[in-house]
């Protein structure tokens, strides 16, 4: 997870990576923000680029700086198989009185990976099975929390600890970790994850710096598709025939918005693509809101693990031009033939 992947929180993302140039990382955080509006994207983000071996910053655009992509570190924290990065998070109980975060791992990365972090907790525990009511972190999360951050970092880097949805931490739990979050080991980072209108115990609160996100994103998101979705589904239709005349002329309306439009535009074509891959490889509620119902029942099987990444680069490769000022209309269409042909390998 890149910085360069959230919408909506540049400002912040600025601050965040202006305090981690300047060696000011406070070793216990507290981010608080709608899941809808990146919380546990910026989290992802930010260990990305406090462990990137590279960070790149820029002269000009709306980020200062950002990480890599490219180096090991980055790899792996990306696809969440850095040794050093933990996390702990509400789990169900399964009968067992050692029943941890530890037991549902694979399904929570899997989710992560899947919703690329947007994901909620109801969707978590619907993927699970489980009713929501019933998930909680436990003193054995508490346990296994201790025993990770008091090992030696497997890279000699960052011991990185998660805690998402820390709220649904219990009162026994919280205590015991009390030491941990006052005196934990050196180069050790703990980002508790919350959404706006949670609480964490008062214990834990006082001893976390709280970074909060601008609130709304996902409400603007709903704005952005009342106003791009005709021009995201007869786009998208035209990909499929290829028909040089009319994609000219579909590219022209694309290039002929400003440079902000432009960009809000892709980045909304990024969500949809999203909600499509997560209704087809999670099984998640897919959420366009299109307003064109047949579009909406048949696109998201469109989208596949096979496509995903092809199609993310694309977009992702798109937006970097524009921010960069690139001639609009041959960007979006060398968009129209690299997407065009990612939809075609489903």
């Amino acid at each position: 997870m890149r910085f360069q992947d959230i919408v909506g929180q540049d400002e912040l993302i600025n601050h965040l990576t202006e305090i981690i140039d300047d060696g000011r990382v406070s070793h216990a955080q507290h981010i608080v923000g709608d899941e809808r509006d990146g919380s546990m994207q910026v989290a992802w983000a930010y260990l990305q680029y406090l462990c990137c071996e590279h960070r790149v910053h820029y002269h000009e655009g709306p980020l200062r700086a950002d990480s890599c992509g490219e180096c090991p570190s980055c790899r792996k924290i990306a696809t969440l198989q850095h040794p050093d990065l933990h996390f702990v998070f509400p789990n169900p109980p399964n009968g067992s009185p050692t029943v941890s975060s530890a037991d549902y791992m694979g399904e929570f990365r899997k989710f992560l990976l899947d919703t690329q972090a947007k994901g909620t907790l109801d969707d978590f525990n619907k993927m699970l099975s489980v009713d929501v009511k019933t998930s909680m972190i436990r003193s054995t999360d508490s346990a296994h929390i201790i025993d990770v951050l008091s090992m030696k970092p497997y890279e000699g880097g960052w011991r990185m600890l998660v805690i998402w949805n820390a709220f649904k931490m219990g009162t026994e739990a919280a205590n015991e970790l009390l030491k941990t979050l006052e005196e934990p080991m050196p180069k050790t980072i703990i980002l508790l994850v919350d959404n706006y209108d949670k609480k964490i115990l008062p214990t834990i609160a006082s001893r976390v710096q709280t970074i909060r996100l601008r609130e709304g994103q996902h409400d603007d998101a709903q704005q952005n598709a009342a106003e791009f979705a005709p021009m995201l589904v007869s786009w998208l239709r035209l990909l499929f025939k290829l028909k040089m005349k009319d994609l000219s002329a579909q590219v022209d309306k694309m290039s002929s918005m400003d440079r902000e439009q432009q960009k809000t535009y892709l980045n909304y074509v990024s969500d949809v693509m999203r909600q499509c891959y997560l209704q087809s490889a999670a099984g998640l509620p897919c959420r366009i809101g299109s307003g064109d119902e047949k579009f909406d029942a048949m696109f998201p099987t469109m989208v596949t693990e096979n496509n995903i990444e092809l199609i993310n680069n694309a977009l992702n490769d798109a937006l970097f031009a524009i921010e960069r000022n690139a001639y609009s209309k041959l960007a979006f269409m060398e968009l129209s033939f690299r997407m065009s042909k990612a939809l075609k390998k489903r």
